[in-house]
């Protein structure tokens, strides 16, 4: 008999637990993706998964597919990069008019974006403004869910300590670089160059994946030419056509920093990156 109780239990037991429904939290993109998941991942009973495809990049002009449809009906909790970034969010207020969505950007003064209308949104390459989109990820989430708030509090503050040490490492790093002029692929590295002291002397394209003109390639030499700068900064994810002809007209070397928006999924990708574009503006400035 005490065999038999103990069997119906744990059937009980199981029941229960295959009945019960995750937390599903979705982000919009990778940067998003790996910040939530240091907030909320190895907590029970909550799932993080990420919208867009890592491949894709920034999302700017990025269209819903439907799989995205799908994932929003399924979701808690959504958490997006904010200042205009997520250009498609009207189409999900009207799909999903009571999804909790968490602005992680909320706070946060953005500078404007050189496209006339918008904000240069970012704001995660300056660890410093990641880490207040992380309490606000974590704020948010511990609103959405009460049931794991103080979980998701102290993964934040672990993560965020993680992000101290990282900023004070890429600043001793950089320092030595305060006031270098660079050229950049897109407006991506704005933020992380006003936090280490660089200067963004000129933007090669206005958006990821828009072929310069002949006249703003043109414009972009006469500005390498003028102020002497030597070195041109690609994105890996997209095409570096017009950087190579900028660099053959004027001589400049091509490095390759990352903004963070594709990656290998991994918690500490965020930190790995950024650790690598340390590397690699050291390496061109002949650190």
């Amino acid at each position: 008999m005490k065999r038999l109780i103990l069997i119906l239990a744990v059937l009980l037991m199981l029941s229960g637990t295959a009945g019960a429904e995750n937390f599903q939290i979705l982000t919009t993109f990778y940067p998003m993706y790996i910040l939530t998941q240091n907030v909320a991942g190895g907590i029970d009973g909550v799932q993080v998964t990420n919208m867009a495809e890592q491949t894709v990049g920034c999302l700017h002009d990025y269209t819903l597919q439907t799989r995205d449809m799908v994932l929003l009906e399924e979701a808690d909790a959504l958490v997006i990069n904010g200042g205009g970034m997520e250009q498609f969010m009207d189409r999900v207020a009207g799909a999903q008019a009571d999804l909790p969505v968490i602005d992680a950007s909320q706070g946060i003064e953005m500078e404007p974006s050189i496209e006339e209308g918008l904000l240069n949104a970012h704001v995660w390459l300056d660890p410093q403004l990641a880490m207040v989109q992380i309490q606000n990820i974590a704020s948010g989430l511990a609103g959405a869910d009460p049931a794991h708030a103080e979980q998701y509090r102290s993964n934040a503050e672990t993560y965020i300590g993680r992000l101290k040490s990282l900023d004070e490492e890429m600043a001793e790093a950089l320092r030595p670089l305060a006031g270098k002029e660079i050229i950049t692929f897109h407006e991506a590295f704005n933020y992380l160059a006003r936090r280490y002291g660089l200067v963004v002397a000129g933007v090669i394209a206005n958006e990821p994946g828009e072929e310069p003109s002949t006249r703003d390639i043109a414009e972009t030499c006469d500005l390498v030419a003028r102020l002497g700068i030597k070195t041109l900064f690609i994105e890996p994810q997209y095409s570096p056509t017009a950087a190579k002809i900028i660099a053959g007209e004027t001589g400049a070397s091509m490095y390759v920093l990352d903004p963070c928006v594709s990656g290998n999924g991994s918690p500490e990708s965020y930190e790995q990156i950024q650790r690598e574009n340390v590397r690699v503006l050291r390496e061109a400035f002949g650190q």
